[in-house]
């Protein structure tokens, strides 16, 4: 296979890596942000003593603002950084009395935000547009 070849299929795999994951999480975040729109008072986990609703935001950038972004391609080693704490604190704090099960699902989105911030975003990106550079 040439290297051109080899690069459309890296470029290709970084896209659906990055449809992949930042898209399953927005339905996440967008639970979250009904529920901050919905008036009342918040009742979410404060793993980590930050407060109720202001772990609420967190999540919500995280989940949403940070996965649109890596969809996209705007930003993503950056974006990938917020949830890939977010799915360590759920995995090891929310989780942490839970089994394995429970903790899978944080630990598989951990992964995949890893390698994003470790390939990039790729050629199909908003980042690759406006730097014109190899992603």
């Amino acid at each position: 296979m040439n290297q051109n070849r080899q690069l459309l299929f890296e470029d290709r795999a970084k896209l659906i890596a990055r449809l992949g994951f930042g898209g399953l999480m927005i339905p996440h975040g967008i639970s979250k942000l009904q529920k901050a729109l919905a008036g009342g008072e918040i009742h979410f986990a404060d793993p980590i003593g930050l407060g109720e609703e202001f772990t609420l935001y967190l999540s919500i950038f995280s989940e949403l603002i940070c996965a649109l972004l890596i969809v996209v391609g705007i930003f993503t080693r950056w974006a990938s950084i917020a949830p890939m704490l977010t799915m360590l604190v759920a995995a090891f704090i929310v989780h942490a009395d839970d089994p394995w099960s429970k903790k899978e699902f944080a630990l598989l989105f951990f992964v995949g935000y890893m390698v994003l911030f470790l390939i990039g975003p790729g050629k199909f990106s908003l980042d690759a547009l406006l730097y014109k550079r190899k992603m």
